[in-house]
């Protein structure tokens, strides 16, 4: 069964959707009025899997996973969680309808979410490979 450091992983969560809530504002405010909506949707995948990748490469390792299985475990939990986050902001914030919310994670409607998400899976093992570590 894989183990980690409960306490860092949800700090990490934490992070990870303090940075991501502040990556969309500033989508908002400073890229879709200069470049649109859609480009900047494409944009931000980028750019916001490279957040989530930098602040990842800072903070897994202190996490404690071992192993492939423990990595991709850290980061199914993180994308559960940032999914999590997500529609709790999108219903309990914005009010938004299940319609709607179920078009940020439809990749057909342009919105890069789901693909996001799934980078988020990865990352940890990807940062422990890269970093040479105990894989």
């Amino acid at each position: 069964m894989p183990t980690f450091d409960v306490l860092r992983f949800a700090a990490l969560c934490v992070m990870l959707a303090a940075a991501e809530t502040l990556h969309g504002i500033a989508r908002t405010v400073w890229l879709v009025p200069r470049v649109g909506k859609a480009t900047a949707l494409r944009w931000s995948v980028v750019t916001g899997s490279l957040l989530a990748f930098g602040l990842c490469w800072v903070f897994v390792p202190a996490i404690g996973a071992v192993g492939w299985r423990a990595h991709l475990g850290l980061g199914a939990g993180l994308a559960a969680f940032m999914a999590s986050f997500d529609v709790a902001i999108g219903r309990g914030v914005m009010r938004l309808p299940w319609a709607r919310i179920a078009r940020d994670f439809d990749p057909r409607s342009g919105n890069g979410l789901s693909v996001g998400l799934l980078l988020l899976a990865g990352m940890p093992a990807a940062v422990a490979w890269l970093r040479g570590g105990p894989v």
